[in-house]
Formats: structure tokens, C-alpha cells, sequence
């Protein structure tokens, strides 16, 4: 190919190239098409590996014109594809022959999540108790999931939650749902309260059968005149008599909690084993359903009450291990699979 021809000659590869894609009908052939005009030993490609010897004058010239001609037919092979799929799969469609007589499929159905079961019927019964619901953010401040909550930076007591940070400085995914206490506190002071927090919770835990890294929680929080640990045990026992029936059994045990001042955990005998051990309950016969505690004074503190005029009680549960024990369910990952042999279950 002499230089000076070179511009004339890639008008004519482009022509032939695209006056032979024309003609071709199945992709099978256009494949063979694109071997030949844009493979390795295609004349514009060809046209490439000579530009070094074409003279300096020519060379942008030269340069600019073959890769204008191998973009048109890149860009020719591109739709004439995609027109040969679109007719192959038209053709495909109009041949199938539908059978009118054959049984339709029947459509997956599944009730409303076990969870949001259970968590409905928390709401009725902490309703029928007078507690009103109220809702908090997932995203947090360090301040409200932590130094409020009388755990200030550093504080050992950080360490027993695995907490998600963010990229902005100080923010986290909540760890639980006790930060909702100083907002609701804060909107409320100095009238009493009587409130339930729902929500989503994050920890980087590791997964297993009774945990996982997201998971509901409902808060509970009383504040008024008054208020003692005995009002704090008739009513979790007054909850749990009416979920559970009146002849669960339950303990209440001494635990600690930064935020709660004496605090305790609540244990119900495992549902899934009758109390004999299991991988859920960690064979241990009981399975903690809830921590609970008197408001610790800093806290009220925080939250707008003066700890020696008013006093609280709180309390935090799971609704998936309540569910667990509802439906003796043996692994907590199931409520998060998504599957729907499952989900039909409830």
C-alpha cells in the first residue's frame, strides 16, 4: 500500500467491510466477519502497524483516519449483533408451542415475617400496659451510644459491644437500642415516661446460631416519682406470662450494665429443648430473652430528670430469640436467608 494512497485505501476497507456485514444472516458468519475486518490480520488493522513508516507530514492524517474507519465498523458490528440476537430470539419465541391445558404455576405466598409477628404482639401487650412506641435513629453519635449512656471514651465497658464506625468521624450504627432513652427523655422532661423503642441494632459479631450482626430490638424505658425494682419485675413478668403463657418459667439474675444501676438479665427456660441443653441455649437450659435495670443516675442525668427527684427502670429484648422460643426455631440465621421454605412456616 504506497503512502500517498493510503487515505483513498481506507475508504474502500471501510466500504467493503460494511457491504459484505450487510449480507450476513446468523452469528455464526458476523463472527467470522469480525475476524476478518477487525482480527489482528485485518487490512485496518494493518494500516496500524504502517503508520511508523509513513512520513511525518501523513501521520496524524493517516492515524486519525484508520481509527475513524475502525470505530464504524465496530460500531456496524455492534447493532448488526444486536439485531441477529433480537431476530434469533423472536424466532425462538414465535416457534415455542404454548399448551393452553398444562397447570399454571402457583405463586410463592408467604404470611408476614415471624419477626414483625412477634413484634406486633410486643406492641399489644406494652399497649395494653399504657406504653406508647417510639422511634429512634439507627445512626448514631458517639455520644449518644456511648458517653451518655455513662460510658465516657475509653471506658472498659465499650469493649462488650463490636461496633460498626463509620467513615465520619464519631458516627456509628447503633449497638443497641438504649440511645433512644436520652432522645425520648430529652423530648419528655420532667413528665413521666412510658415508652417502647423499637429498632434495628449492629454489631460485628461473630454469626452463629443465636447471633448475628443485625438484629431487631425493643427498648424499654419507665421514668417517673417513685418508680422501684419491683415495678421493673411485676412488669417483665406480666409481659412474659402474656407471650409466653402462665406457666413459662423464668429467672431473673444479677448482670451489669453501664447504664442501669442494679441491673439484671432475664432468662426463660429454653423452649427448643424443654431446659434438657441445646446449641441455642448453649446447653445451658435457659436462653436470656432480655437485660434490664434501674436508670442509672447519670443517665437520668443526661436525659433532663434529676436522679434524686426522679427515678427508672429499663429493660432491652430481642424479638428474634423471643421468636426462637415461640416457634422453636433452632438457628437465628433463618430469620435473615430469605427463604421461602421458611418464611410459608408462619
Amino acid at each position: 500500500m504506497e503512502e500517498q494512497n493510503i487515505l483513498q485505501e481506507l475508504k474502500g476497507i471501510q466500504q467493503k467491510a460494511l457491504d459484505a456485514l450487510h449480507g450476513i444472516a446468523d452469528e455464526k458468519a458476523i463472527e467470522a466477519w469480525r475476524v476478518a475486518h477487525l482480527g489482528r490480520s485485518s487490512e485496518v488493522m494493518q494500516v496500524f502497524s504502517m503508520i511508523g513508516k509513513v512520513s511525518a507530514e501523513l501521520k496524524p492524517l493517516v492515524g486519525q483516519q484508520a481509527n475513524v474507519v475502525k470505530v464504524a465498523l465496530e460500531s456496524a458490528f455492534a447493532e448488526k449483533s444486536a439485531t441477529l440476537k433480537q431476530a434469533a430470539l423472536e424466532h425462538t419465541l414465535a416457534s415455542d408451542v404454548l399448551d393452553v391445558s398444562m397447570p399454571g404455576r402457583q405463586p410463592l405466598r408467604t404470611g408476614l415475617h415471624p419477626t414483625n409477628q412477634t413484634l406486633r404482639r410486643i406492641y399489644q401487650i406494652f399497649g395494653e400496659m399504657g406504653f406508647q412506641i417510639y422511634r429512634s435513629r439507627e445512626v448514631e453519635t458517639d455520644v449518644f451510644n456511648f458517653e451518655y449512656l455513662n460510658m465516657p471514651p475509653y471506658h472498659p465497658a465499650r469493649d462488650m459491644w463490636d461496633t460498626f464506625y463509620t467513615t465520619e468521624k464519631d458516627v456509628v450504627l447503633r449497638t443497641h437500642t438504649s440511645p433512644g432513652q436520652i432522645h425520648v427523655m430529652r423530648e419528655n422532661a420532667p413528665e413521666p415516661i412510658r415508652a417502647i423503642l423499637p429498632g434495628m441494632c449492629y454489631r460485628f459479631e461473630q454469626i452463629s446460631a443465636r447471633s448475628e450482626i443485625q438484629f431487631n430490638q425493643v427498648e424499654l424505658v419507665v421514668v417517673g416519682k417513685g418508680i422501684t425494682f419491683g415495678d421493673l419485675k411485676g412488669t417483665l413478668q406480666d409481659f412474659v406470662n402474656r407471650l409466653f403463657g402462665r406457666d413459662v418459667r423464668t429467672r431473673l439474675r444479677p448482670n451489669h450494665f453501664p447504664f442501669t444501676e442494679p441491673s439484671a438479665e432475664m432468662d426463660v427456660e429454653c423452649f427448643v429443648c424443654g431446659g434438657k441443653g441445646c446449641q441455642v441455649c448453649k446447653q445451658a437450659g435457659w436462653l436470656e430473652i432480655l437485660g434490664c435495670g434501674m436508670v442509672h443516675p447519670t443517665v437520668l442525668l443526661n436525659g433532663g430528670y434529676d436522679p434524686t427527684i426522679y427515678s427508672g427502670f429499663a429493660a432491652g429484648m430481642g424479638p428474634e430469640r423471643i421468636t426462637m422460643l415461640l416457634h422453636k426455631i433452632e438457628d437465628i440465621r433463618y430469620f435473615w436467608s430469605n427463604d421461602v421454605r421458611f418464611l410459608e412456616q408462619f
